[in-house]
């Protein structure tokens, strides 16, 4: 068992004030680990960067296609979107196009993450519902599955057919049996395996092509489903967008929540998991941007880039009073 290793500092004036620690691992498309910080086995809930994962039986078994999904659709089912206008009206014509309704999703309610949405809606005294929530992308999707194989209304039962594919599909891409998993946000069981197996599994999708077999058809659909639409998967101001826009499209990226981020590469064919222990959601957009960087994907100057990975900490005063930076064991040339 390796501990985990510093991955980013925070800095008040010439004092390191804070330190987030973590685990990250670089993975080949033969499964094979190219670059690892901390413990590549330690086992880790990847939360919302296991989506792809998830939305994998929704396009390998038909149900995509039979339901005439386009890319904008695998997109959102991958997503942990803002809940902005064309997140909620996208996902309001998907779930008119198979017949239901907002009471069909298992997801709770979730005030929107777009605040002119969210102003309008208190103002006109609107509540928030359930197609707000991040999440109710993927949730469309596990409808149209259950539909597709003829499941029940509880489809975010462990037992149910939709999740008894997923669960079936993390296993087999990971390459490992889950000891477990957790009731996520959205209220779906989340499978847990050891980092080096998340990026193993973003490494399939990253070597995936559209020729291939049922499975590696749907995990290049999926991947270049999230290029396509940067906007879907997360939304304006947000990591997963701003730096997906900033790579010009040579990189799939998706975060999760308590500080995980998984990133896919197609054109090295490589797959990236990491996770900061504290759950520290700038320490993780930090270190992904720092690795990005690291393997020639992302310009250090890009203005993203500076969003993300060397941040200035401003007061409330709009004074620059310290700042965040990759540790030296991610720093690049």
């Amino acid at each position: 068992m390796t501990a985990a290793v510093p991955l980013v500092e925070v800095w008040r004036g010439t004092f390191l004030e804070s330190l987030h620690s973590g685990h990250a691992v670089i993975c080949g498309a033969d499964g094979q680990i190219v670059e690892a910080w901390g413990d590549p086995h330690a086992v880790v809930l990847p939360r919302s960067s296991s989506k792809m994962l998830q939305a994998l039986p929704l396009v390998e078994s038909g149900a995509a296609d039979a339901r005439g999904l386009t890319a904008a659709h695998l997109a959102l089912a991958c997503a942990s979107h803002n809940g902005a206008p064309i997140h909620v009206e996208r996902v309001n014509s998907w779930l008119a196009g198979i017949g239901c309704g907002d009471d069909d999703f298992r997801c709770g309610p979730q005030e929107s993450r777009d605040e002119a949405l969210r102003i309008q809606m208190i103002r006109d005294g609107e509540t928030a519902c359930r197609v707000h929530n991040n999440c109710s992308g993927k949730h469309a999707g596990f409808l149209t599955l259950s539909q597709h194989l003829g499941g029940g209304a509880e489809y975010c039962q462990i037992d149910h057919p939709v999740q008894q594919a997923c669960l079936a599909a993390f296993e087999e891409v990971t390459g490992e049996t889950s000891p477990g998993f957790g009731i996520d946000g959205c209220s779906a069981p989340n499978h847990t395996a050891t980092l080096h197996g998340i990026a193993r599994a973003m490494a399939f999708f990253a070597a995936a092509e559209e020729g291939g077999d049922r499975r590696q058809n749907a995990a290049a659909r999926l991947r270049d489903a999230m290029v396509t639409y940067p906007e879907l998967v997360a939304g304006e101001g947000r990591a997963c967008t701003e730096l997906m826009r900033a790579c010009d499209g040579r990189v799939a990226l998706k975060t999760g929540a308590e500080a995980f981020f998984i990133a896919i590469i197609p054109e090295m064919k490589l797959g990236v998991a990491l996770k900061i222990i504290d759950g520290s959601t700038r320490g993780a957009e930090a270190a992904i941007a720092a690795i990005l960087v690291r393997l020639g994907l992302l310009d250090a100057h890009h203005p993203a880039a500076q969003k993300f990975m060397t941040p200035a900490i401003r007061n409330w005063d709009g004074l620059v009073t310290g700042a965040i930076r990759p540790t030296r064991a991610l720093q690049f040339a």
